[in-house]
This record gives C-alpha cells, structure tokens and sequence, in this order.
C-alpha cells in the first residue's frame, strides 16, 4: 500500500488525483530528508465529488443489513490484525512516535473494528408495555446519512477508526479528512476498507489542509453529521457552523490533565505512571499528563525520582526499538513547546530537567526536544493553564485531597485525571469529586480502552462520547414505534384517564 511515493484521494471507489492539480510532501518529523509520501492538496471541488459519492452510496448502504455490514466490519478487523506490523511501522515513519505506541494504536483500530463488527449483531433499541390494550412499543436505530470526518495527527488510524466505525455500522457514508502531516495511516485504512468488500462510494478520503477543505465538509447541506478531534479553537467555530442547519456535532477538544499523587502513593508506581503519562506519544495526546498535584510531605522524593527517570528516557527514531520517546510531529509543534518552556521559567516557574532542543548527529535531522519538567508551579502560571501539546510536566503543592481536588478541577478542560493512593476512601472521593470525563486510580492519566466512552467535560467536548456504544448515538437518531393492532383509534392519554 505505500510502495509508492504518490497518494491519491479515494472517491467512490477509486483512486484519482485532485481537481487541483497539486500535491504536497509527507516527511518523516525524525528525519526530514524522508520522503513519506507525496499527497493530493485537495479543494473544495474534491470534497463536493466525495460527499455526492457518498450521498448516492448512502441511498443502498442504509438498507444493508446491519449484521451484513457487520461481517464486512470484521473481514477488515482481521486484515488490520495481519497487516498490524507493517502499518505500525509506516505509522512510524509519518507520526513519529515509538513503534511500541504505533503498534498499540493500530491495535486500537482493530479493536474498534471488531466491536463495532460485533454492533451489528445488536444495536439495540427496546421494547416496552404500551398503557394502551392491543398495542405494541419499541424503539430503533436509524442512520442519518453523510459523516464528515476531521481527524488528527497524533492517533492517525485510531482516532480515524473511532469515528469510522460506528458510524458505518449504523448504516451511514463517510467522508474522511485525515490530518495534513498523517495521511498514509488513514490512506491504509481506507484502502483495506476497499480490498474488504466496502462498497463504492460509502468510504470517501479527500487529503489537504484543514483551511481550504473545513467549510466544503462542513457545509456542504448533504452532510448530516460532523466529527472533528483538534483544537478547542477550531471546534468552537465547527459547532457554531453545525448549529445553522442541526447537523450532529461531536467534538474531542483539548486537555489539560492532571494526576493526584497523594503522601500514601506508591510512589515508585506514581512516578512509572507519571512519566508514560507526561512523556508517551512525547506529550502529544489529549490525555497527556502535564500537571501533577503532589502532597507536600513527599514532593520533595517524587520530583527527585522523576528527575532522575525523565533524563535517563532514550529519545530518538522511533523505528528503534530501543527509543522510548520519539520527536514532536513538525517545526511547529517544536517551536510552540519551547515557547512554553520560556513562560514557564518567565512566570516563576522552577525548572528542574530538559528544557532544551536536542542538536548533534541524527537529531538535526528532526523535531527533538528534551524531556521537560518544571517544578513549584503555581495555578496562575500559563503551563498550568494551557495545553502545551509536548512532553513539559508541571509539579504543584497541595495540602490534602481537598485541596488537590480543588486544583484538579481549576481548569477549562476536563478529560482525565487520576489519583495515586493506598486508600480506597480517597480514592472514591477523587473518583466522585474531580469534574473530567474519564478518571484513572493507580494508573496515569492515557490508557483509554474502545469499550468504555470517551470524551470529556467543560471545554473539552460537546456531551458526546467515542468509542463503545455511547457512539452509536453520535450516528443514529433513535425513532419510537407504536403499533396499533386494537382496530380502532386509540388517544393515547385522552383514552387511559
């Protein structure tokens, strides 16, 4: 699938180049003399072909029966599972990040795959008595039509599948917008959906930048539904576009989270979690760890021990083995997480290790930064406060749970948080108080499994979920049926008074 070096869009079955004429390169952000791929930069003419194509498609695919789609499904779970090695390598290559973590977010998208293969056997709606004699109630399914799908860099097969997966297991057409630095991953994805048995027209992939392509895919009215996973920027004007015309919306938005580590922790399990958490995907996951609230009896210990760790992670190409953290994803995201290593020390902050770009050897060749931390962070600090998106973990001071629960929630987002502790009434009282959508005990802050929702609160999401069933009501409108087998006309509550 990527022996070649030129990718085209994937419209209605096909593979052809954009109405634009012009393309883009894909670099490795290890080794920008890589060459990944070469990519279609796609206008607003592609997207209207790929969302007529899934518009007509839709027309046959809503009446496939849902344990039909099912089976596709699942023919294409399998291909993912025998292909995992080579497309966790290629993730690799276009991500960054280390193959240990390519492999596990193609894992993801195999799971997806095969729960979702499993929601056709199901989706279920209920039955229920009527208050009336000799009448039947119950609820179904129905899709809605057209999805558009923005998705991000950091997760380029799972995420894709999230949003894939439930929605054409529900009977819906896609239109895919992969992000401009991650293409070949979704490019693969599609592709084995093809080779699987989906049929023309029901998965549509258009590549480019988010700018020229966001309005067509938002706009277009045949549309009915809009997934987008970013910045809380970007999906604030999404959902004011979606408004217009009552389209569903489902946003995944930013994070800024956190992880309570309590005087009672096993501070050794603490500090192995809080290091996967803040330097996993090298900071570049929604759910990534970049605050700690640490009990003032034992802060002094656990910045020491993470210190210590942090400076003897191997960073690196993450095609080795060996590399624990791979580089940011490009010049950008580079430049953005050193600029918040200069507010962080402008603002007061203490910092302890890292701090500086990597240079010398292999490392000129990519976005490299040095694992951060800063410590005797403060709630009125800028790194407390806003999403970095790179591997700086800021450690603050608290008192007693109270107190960190308190500033656990003194923020704009609520994704995920966790706690630290040997005491299961803390934890409970964590579980219950701290406001995020997902909640971890003993475990970091990122390790979301495909059966339980995700999302979050306040800033960081719309109130829907992915993953598990909680996404089937992001593509279905529920309908209620009443049949009415009486013979005569029955009024409901005028009648049953």
């Amino acid at each position: 699938m990527s022996d070649s070096k030129v990718f085209k869009n994937f419209i209605n079955g096909e593979w052809v180049q954009s109405k634009s004429g012009q393309t883009y390169e894909n670099r490795n952000p290890a080794d920008k003399n890589e060459v990944v791929g070469v990519f279609q930069k796609s206008n607003a003419a592609d997207v209207k072909m790929a969302v007529d194509a899934a518009s007509e498609a839709y027309k046959k695919w809503r009446l496939y029966p849902a344990p039909k789609r099912g089976e596709i499904l699942y023919k294409i779970a399998q291909r993912l599972l025998a292909d995992k090695e080579s497309l966790s390598q290629q993730m690799t290559r276009e991500m960054g990040k280390v193959i240990n973590e390519t492999r596990g977010d193609t894992q993801e998208a195999i799971d997806m795959t095969f729960y979702m293969a499993g929601e056709g056997r199901r989706l279920f709606g209920m039955t229920t008595p009527s208050e009336m004699l000799n009448k039947f109630d119950m609820t179904i399914r129905q899709p809605l039509g057209v999805c558009s799908f923005i998705t991000p860099w950091n997760f380029p097969m799972a995420i894709p599948s999230w949003k894939m997966m439930p929605a054409l297991i529900c009977g819906n057409t896609v239109v895919i917008k992969p992000a401009t630095e991650t293409p070949l991953s979704v490019a693969n994805l599609i592709q084995v959906c093809h080779e699987e048995g989906i049929p023309p027209g029901v998965v549509n992939m258009v590549t480019g930048s988010g700018s020229a392509l966001g309005d067509p895919l938002i706009n277009n009215p045949a549309v009915r539904v809009v997934s987008f996973t970013g910045s809380t920027e970007v999906g604030r004007k999404i959902s004011q576009a979606c408004a217009t015309d009552f389209k569903h919306c489902s946003l995944e938005m930013g994070g800024k989270n956190v992880q309570i580590v309590m005087d009672d922790a096993d501070l050794d399990l603490a500090v192995h979690g809080a290091l996967w958490g803040a330097f996993g995907t090298t900071g570049q996951r929604c759910t990534a760890t970049s605050r700690i609230v640490c009990h003032k009896d034992i802060v002094g210990k656990f910045t020491s021990m993470m210190i210590e760790r942090a400076r003897s992670l191997k960073v690196g190409n993450g095609l080795d083995a060996s590399i624990e953290m791979g580089p940011c994803i490009n010049q950008g995201q580079l430049d953005t997480v050193l600029s918040y290593i200069e507010i962080g020390k402008k603002d007061g902050a203490k910092l302890v290790t890292g701090g500086e770009r990597l240079t010398g050897g292999d490392y000129d060749k990519g976005f490299f930064v040095q694992p951060t931390i800063f410590g005797e962070v403060t709630q009125s600090m800028r790194i407390w406060r806003e999403e970095i998106f790179g591997p700086v973990l800021g450690i603050a001071v608290c008192n007693d749970l109270a107190e960190a629960i308190k500033m656990a929630n003194d923020t704009s987002y609520g994704l995920s948080a966790s706690i630290y502790t040997r005491d299961i009434n803390k934890a409970y009282t964590a579980m219950r108080d701290v406001y995020t959508g997902i909640f971890y005990v003993n475990a970091p802050t990122i390790g979301a499994e495909t059966h339980l929702p995700f999302g979050g609160t306040k800033e960081t999401g719309n109130g829907h979920r992915e993953a598990s069933t909680a996404a089937l009501d992001v593509f279905s409108e529920w309908k209620s049926v009443y049949v009415d087998f009486s013979g005569s006309l029955q009024r409901a509550q005028i009648d049953n008074q």
